[in-house]
């Protein structure tokens, strides 16, 4: 009785078929065939191989779009394939860390869209600007994170990449341009828009422009600040990307039930746009190429919809299960799963065999262990020394720490921590 529109084509599309339509449609449905989710391999060197892609894109308003092969060296994908491995064995990591209690609050987990931002990252340079929602870890992770530094700032210790006063939904490490994620639905969007507009203001002229994104889920996709700051994008020519990481339910609630608009990457009007299939790396990586080269080269901004699934609930507080069966989850998992993804295809390019990528898997598995008790080794942050850090700016005639008396500070006597 759970059986959502999702569930069910899901199972209706879990026969292998061939046909380019067949797979086009799949795509547009968020729920790609076998054919489509398979291994498109087409020819390789020692150290080269060169996958189809057919299928993976749909466009809008556009008369080019992303290539149908791309061309992978054995390093990237390895690169890939562990950055999305690491991905995943930190989210299940949180997952157990916040069952246990050692996490609390809000917490919100990426596992299942690990291709979205591996194929971004690889796709962008570092002077590209990068804002997203507050299912961020993973791609905080991807912009020059670390694991212990990821749990570190959850378990709210001093060494965490915010120092311990972010937690799970405010990550930034303004080093690789990534400014964090937004908790508040939709608000990361005006932001992002005001980082196309410096990108674009110091641009040299003559050269492409650095690009700004903004990710966000679908159920976010009908806010009225993401159509404002689409219109001005539009208005001043910015070299914006208004990413939707539709994983098919906002929150609870299915995209058929909150939206009367469900192809995202057309809700630009006249901006054009692409959807692209978000579990598998190469057609991101390949779809976000084509994204950043059109609206770095000046032709304005662009919708993406990446067609994706998130195997936990919304939240830690989120069973997942309530509004979607298992059943689904579980089809999902054994059809569409990214990693299993770039396992084939590592396999197939005669890249790596399967003992291999199991001792790869096993090393991952200790190096994020080792991790974690570095984080867990870390202290939460002292009220002294450090509550007060970072509220004046270093050039503005105060110290840094300075206790500002319009900060009221708790009673410490009704804390349980002191």
């Amino acid at each position: 009785m759970f059986a959502t529109r999702a569930a069910s084509m899901l199972l209706r599309r879990s026969v292998v078929t061939s046909s380019t339509a067949t797979a086009t449609s799949a795509v547009r449905n968020g729920i790609a065939t076998n054919s489509t989710n398979s291994i498109r391999f087409m020819s390789s060197s020692d150290d080269v191989a060169t996958f189809d892609l057919t299928g993976s894109f749909e466009t809008y308003n556009l008369e080019t779009a992303p290539n149908n092969t791309i061309d992978m060296t054995k390093d990237e994908l390895l690169s890939h394939f562990e950055l999305m491995y690491t991905m995943r064995r930190m989210e299940i990591t949180c997952d157990n860390e916040y069952k246990s209690r050692a996490i609390r609050g809000f917490c919100h987990l990426y596992d299942g869209q690990e291709a979205v931002a591996t194929g971004i990252n690889s796709a962008f340079d570092l002077e590209d600007s990068w804002i997203t929602s507050y299912r961020c870890h993973c791609t905080a992770l991807a912009r020059g994170g670390s694991v212990a530094k990821v749990l570190a700032e959850l378990f709210g210790n001093v060494d965490g990449q915010t120092k311990g006063k972010g937690g799970s939904m405010h990550f930034y490490n303004k080093a690789h341009n990534f400014y964090g994620g937004q908790g508040i639905v939709g608000a990361q969007v005006p932001v992002g828009l005001g980082l196309a507009f410096a990108n674009h203001y110091n641009a040299t002229p003559g050269k492409d422009m650095q690009v700004a994104i903004a990710c966000y889920g679908d159920g976010a996709a009908n806010q009225g600040q993401i159509w404002e700051s689409a219109n001005m994008a539009s208005l001043w020519n910015l070299p914006m990307i208004f990413c939707i990481e539709n994983n098919h339910y906002g929150m609870g609630t299915s995209m058929d039930r909150h939206s009367s608009h469900s192809d995202y990457y057309k809700m630009g009007n006249h901006i054009p746009g692409v959807r692209i299939d978000g579990m598998n790396v190469l057609a991101v990586k390949e779809g976000m190429r084509f994204v950043k080269d059109y609206v770095g080269g000046g032709n304005g901004p662009m919708y993406v919809e990446m067609m994706t699934y998130r195997y936990h609930g919304h939240s830690m507080s989120d069973p997942g299960t309530t509004y979607r069966n298992r059943e689904e989850i579980a089809l999902t998992r054994s059809t569409r799963d990214p990693l299993e993804f770039v396992k084939r295809t590592l396999i197939d390019a005669g890249f790596a065999d399967a003992e291999q990528i199991k001792e790869t898997e096993k090393r991952i598995r200790k190096e994020v262990a080792a991790q974690v008790k570095v984080a867990k080794a870390s202290t939460p942050p002292t009220v002294e020394k450090d509550l007060f850090e970072f509220v004046y700016s270093s050039d503005g005639g105060k110290e840094q720490n300075e206790f500002p008396p319009h900060i009221r500070m708790p009673d410490f006597q009704k804390s349980k921590y002191y």
